[in-house]
């Protein structure tokens, strides 16, 4: 069951990503990494810790005096819940808009139009 229902803030994907790319990590750790990542204080990022805890979002563990913080969310979840957020915010639920939308305003190669053609030919198999 997902841990969140109205998607994820820009700040908790960062953090989440710091998160995914190896975990778990400690407090000192992860307020390096998004200081050099995104320049957050020391303290934005033990507040943004405390309240992602809070939401569900990580746990904290106590380890030989350490808090260390790993991801309760699944990245390719998150990934799934922005996705269907965003379309139906933007798209009003039409992936069919949405498509047609890139299509006219994005230059697709022709590697990305074979690709999207498979998408679509493992979705009509999947129905059958």
């Amino acid at each position: 069951m997902s841990k969140f229902h109205d998607g994820l803030t820009n700040n908790e994907w960062l953090l989440l990503e710091c998160l995914w790319e190896n975990s778990p990590k400690n407090g000192r750790e992860t307020v390096e990494y998004m200081k050099k990542s995104v320049g957050w204080s020391r303290s934005t990022t033990l507040t943004m810790l405390r309240r992602m805890t809070e939401k569900g979002l990580i746990e904290c563990e106590e380890k030989n005096d350490l808090k260390m913080y790993s991801p309760l969310v699944e990245r390719q979840e998150a990934v799934v819940k922005e996705t269907q957020n965003f379309l139906s915010r933007v798209y009003n639920g039409s992936i069919s808009v949405m498509m047609s939308a890139i299509a006219q305003k994005q230059d697709l190669t022709r590697e990305e139009i074979e690709e999207l053609y498979e998408i679509l030919d493992n979705a009509r198999k999947g129905d059958e």
